[in-house]
C-alpha cells in the first residue's frame, strides 16, 4: 500500500470529491469509480484504514495534531469537504439534468465507465489464469445487481444500520452503487430522501427558532433513522477500509481483477435506454415520497432505435469516455511536470 502524497493539489483533491460526491448520489454510479480512475483509490483506502485503536488514543488525548497526521487528515479533509460542496450544488444540478434529460446524463456516465474500463486494463500487466477468473467473477457480480427486484421499505434500526454499512461500500469499491444498492435493499426513499428532507427542515426549524418538531412522533423517528444511517455508514466504511487494506496488500492483483470485472458488470446498472418502473401500492396506484415524486422501483432495459436522439446519446457516451481520458491524460502530464 502506498503512501499518502503530502504534495497533493487542494483545488483538484477537492474537486475530485466534488466529483465523487456527484457519483455517489445517483443510483447506478460507484463514487469509488471515481477515486479508481483518478489514482487516489489505494490513498483513500488507506487513509481510511488507520482510523483504529491508535489513532484513538490520540484522539482521546487530544493530541490533535498528531491524530491529523496520523490519518491523513489533509487528505481527508479536502476530499470529504469536496463531497459536501457537491451535496449542495453540483448534485442538486445534476438532480436538474437527470430529470429533463435523463437518457444523456445515463449516456455521459456509461461513457465515463467505458473509458474506466479502458483506462484500467490497458495498464494491468498480471493477467494470468487467476486473475482472469477473478474478472470474470466480478463481471457476473455486477450484471447479476443490475438485474435484482427491489425489497419493500423497512425502518427497522437494525436493518437500516445494516443499510448504512451496505451501502457506504459504493465509496469503497469501484462499480458498487450504494444509492442503487439501497433501491435494492427498498430503502432509498426512506434513507436518502426523507431522512435528509427532515435533518434540513430541522436545521430551518431551530435557526427559526420553532422546537415543536420536538413533539412530532414521526419527525423524531425520521431523525433516529438518520442517525443510525448515518453511524452503519461511518462503521462500514472504516471496517471495510481495514479489510480493503489487508487484501490489497495481500492479493492486490487479483482484488484488482475482480474490480475491474465488477465495473464491467455494472454496466448493465447505468445502461442509457431504461425506462423507469414505478412503486405501486396494492390497489395500483403509484406511491409517492415526501416531495410528491414517485418512488423508482426498478428499471426496464431496451435496445434503441437508431434516430437523432439515439445520435446525440451515442455523441454524449463519446464525451463521457473523453472525460475520463482527458483527466488521464492531465494526470499524466502533470506527474512529467513534477
Amino acid at each position: 500500500m502506498r503512501q499518502p502524497n503530502d504534495h497533493t493539489n487542494p483545488f483538484l483533491l477537492t474537486l475530485k470529491g466534488v466529483i465523487m460526491g456527484a457519483a455517489n448520489k445517483v443510483p447506478g454510479v460507484s463514487g469509488g469509480i471515481v477515486a479508481f480512475v483518478m489514482g487516489f483509490y489505494e490513498e483513500f483506502i488507506y487513509s481510511l484504514q488507520k482510523f483504529n485503536i491508535k489513532a484513538g488514543k490520540l484522539l482521546f488525548s487530544g493530541r490533535f495534531k498528531s491524530f491529523y497526521n496520523y490519518v491523513n487528515g489533509r487528505f481527508l479533509a479536502l476530499l470529504f469537504s469536496g463531497m459536501i460542496i457537491s451535496y449542495f450544488s453540483v448534485s442538486k444540478l445534476l438532480d436538474y439534468f437527470i430529470e429533463r434529460h435523463e437518457l444523456y446524463v445515463w449516456s455521459v456516465f456509461f461513457g465515463m465507465i467505458v473509458g474506466s474500463i479502458y483506462y484500467i486494463y490497458k495498464d494491468f500487466k498480471s493477467w494470468n489464469t487467476k486473475t482472469i477468473v477473478m474478472a470474470f467473477l466480478g463481471i457476473i457480480a455486477g450484471l447479476s445487481i443490475s438485474f435484482l427486484n427491489p425489497a419493500t421499505q423497512n425502518d427497522n434500526l437494525w436493518f437500516v444500520f445494516l443499510c448504512g454499512m451496505i451501502s457506504v461500500t459504493g465509496m469503497a469499491l469501484p462499480g458498487f452503487s450504494g444509492s442503487f444498492i439501497l433501491i435494492l435493499l427498498g430503502n432509498y426513499v426512506l434513507l436518502l430522501v426523507d431522512s435528509v428532507n427532515v435533518l434540513f427542515d430541522t436545521f430551518v426549524f431551530i435557526v427559526s427558532g420553532d422546537f415543536s418538531f420536538m413533539s412530532d412522533p414521526q419527525h423524531l423517528r425520521l431523525l433516529k433513522v438518520l442517525l443510525v444511517f448515518t453511524l452503519g455508514s461511518v462503521v462500514g466504511l472504516v471496517s471495510l477500509s481495514h479489510l480493503l487494506s489487508y487484501i490489497l496488500k495481500h492479493y492486490k492483483f487479483k482484488t484488482l481483477a475482480l474490480i475491474m470485472g465488477f465495473i464491467t458488470g455494472s454496466l448493465g446498472v447505468v445502461w442509457p435506454w431504461k425506462e423507469a418502473l414505478y412503486k405501486q401500492d396494492a390497489l395500483g396506484n403509484f406511491t409517492t415520497d415526501t416531495n410528491g415524486e414517485q418512488i423508482i422501483e426498478n428499471y426496464q432495459r431496451y435496445l434503441p432505435e437508431m434516430n437523432t436522439q439515439t445520435i446525440y446519446a451515442l455523441l454524449f457516451i463519446i464525451f463521457g469516455a473523453a472525460i475520463v481520458l482527458g483527466l488521464e491524460w492531465y494526470g499524466n502530464k502533470r506527474k512529467q511536470h513534477i
